[in-house]
């Protein structure tokens, strides 16, 4: 049987504890001056421009996180937050708001492959990057999906954002094309917190 080819981005599941993860986020801002859509499900990373910063700065303003190679991630969307007005599933481009963002590095996600490769049993334990695919403005979910060997095969590279821990033990999923995979973000920005050695970003 074939595995679906729905998407959704990365979906927080539990902690690599094995702990489940219990919702806990973080509110964080995405200005108007940002023309780009985001939707649930996308990673996203400490937005750099000094415009975008939140006048309070009380909440840390985030944009979409690069997703190929070398990509830095602060954390993932959960959902978004009504009260600056829009009440959409998704967060249309240059709109305020703020979004729930699951910034936690010990947090494993679901995230299905891109059907672009051949799933080996050779994955777990490889770094991958993702795929930017076609998001829903209707469910609000992400298109991002983990690269199976589309553009760039899971590997041994530490610069890639993603660690491919395992194949998800869930019904209807098997090793082949579209499997959904438990991951970890590697080049989390928080990761380094446990040696002290934590990259500022500079907002210019």
């Amino acid at each position: 049987m074939a595995n679906d080819t729905n998407y959704w981005g990365l979906r927080p599941v539990k902690h690599i504890s094995g702990a489940p993860w219990n919702g806990v986020t973080e509110k964080c801002y995405i200005s108007s001056s940002y023309a780009t859509a985001m939707y649930i499900g996308d990673p996203v990373m400490i937005d750099d421009e000094s415009d975008d910063a939140c006048a309070s700065a009380m909440y840390n303003t985030i944009e979409k996180a690069t997703v190929t190679d070398g990509g830095i991630i602060y954390g993932v969307i959960v959902s978004f937050d009504d009260s600056v007005g829009c009440s959409k599933v998704y967060n249309p481009a240059s709109t305020e708001r703020y979004a729930n963002v699951c910034v936690d590095p010990t947090v494993v996600y679901h995230i299905r492959g891109c059907g672009g490769g051949t799933p080996t049993s050779l994955f777990p334990f490889l770094n991958a990057v993702m795929i930017t695919g076609t998001a829903s403005t209707v469910t609000g979910l992400s298109g991002v999906k983990l690269d199976e060997g589309t553009s760039t095969a899971p590997s041994v590279d530490q610069s890639n954002p993603l660690l491919i821990l395992r194949a998800a033990n869930m019904p209807d999923n098997e090793l082949g094309d579209n499997c959904v995979w438990e991951v970890m973000i590697n080049t989390h920005q928080l990761r380094a917190a446990a040696t002290g050695n934590v990259a500022g970003v500079s907002k210019t």
